[in-house]
C-alpha cells in the first residue's frame, strides 16, 4: 500500500473564485495523481419528500449536504479504495440514481463553501484554505453566473442573494475563515499564492517519495 494521500480544503463564499483556484491548483498536477471532490455532488437525498418541499432546500445551508457520505468516501479514498461518488439532480432537487467511479490518488483537492464548517472533515485535510473575496465581486460573478449558465433573471437571482446566500454566508460560511491555514485573497486571480500553493504540494509530495 501506498503512502497516505494529502487532502486539501478549499472553501469560501458563492463566487469567491475557489473554483478557479482549484482548478488552477489541479492544472498544475494533472500529470500526477491528483483528483477533485466537489461538497456540491454531496447534497442529500431529498427522493422521499414530496417536489414540493423539494423546492424549499437551502443550498447553503450545513444541513443540506450528507457529509457522512462525503466523509466515508475520503477516508475510503485515504485506504486506497475506489468510492462511487452521488450525482446530484437540480431539476428535481434530489440525488439522481447515476455514481461516478473515483479512484484513489496522491492528492485529494475537497472544494465546497462549508468543507471547513464540519470539525470531522478538518480532522481529516493536510492544509485548508479559504478563498476570501469582496462580497460585491462575489454578487457580481453570481449574477453573470447565473443569468448566463442557468437561465435566472436578475431579480430572482438577487433576491435569492439577499435572502439567502447572503445571510447565510454570514452565518456559517465566512466564520470558517478562522479554521484555514492559508487565507487566499481574490481567488483565481492570485497567481502569486497559487504557485506558493503548488510549490507546498510538491514539497509534500516530495517529501512522502522518499519517506
Amino acid at each position: 500500500m501506498g503512502k497516505k494521500p494529502i487532502v486539501i480544503g478549499v472553501a469560501g463564499g458563492s463566487g469567491s473564485g475557489k473554483t478557479s483556484v482549484t482548478k488552477s491548483i489541479y492544472e498544475h498536477f494533472q500529470n500526477q495523481s491528483i483528483l477533485i471532490i466537489e461538497q456540491d455532488y454531496y447534497y442529500k437525498d431529498q427522493s422521499e419528500l414530496p417536489f414540493e418541499e423539494r423546492l424549499k432546500t437551502n443550498y447553503d445551508h450545513p444541513l443540506a449536504f450528507d457529509n457522512d457520505l462525503l466523509i466515508e468516501h475520503i477516508k475510503q479514498l485515504l485506504e486506497h479504495k475506489t468510492v462511487n461518488k452521488p450525482v446530484y439532480d437540480y431539476t428535481l432537487h434530489t440525488r439522481s440514481n447515476k455514481v461516478i467511479e473515483v479512484d484513489p490518488k496522491e492528492v485529494i483537492i475537497l472544494e465546497g463553501i462549508l468543507v471547513l464548517e464540519d470539525e470531522r472533515l478538518r480532522n481529516l485535510m493536510d492544509i485548508k484554505l479559504f478563498v476570501d473575496t469582496d462580497a460585491d465581486i462575489r454578487i457580481i460573478r453570481r449574477l453573470l453566473r447565473d443569468i448566463k449558465e442557468r437561465g435566472r433573471t436578475i431579480d430572482s437571482v438577487i433576491d435569492q442573494y439577499v435572502n439567502v446566500v447572503r445571510p447565510m454566508h454570514n452565518q456559517f460560511i465566512e466564520p470558517t475563515k478562522r479554521y484555514a491555514d492559508i487565507i487566499l485573497p481574490e481567488g483565481g486571480q492570485n497567481h502569486v499564492a497559487i504557485d506558493l500553493m503548488v510549490t507546498k504540494i510538491q514539497t509534500i509530495l516530495e517529501q512522502k517519495a522518499i519517506m
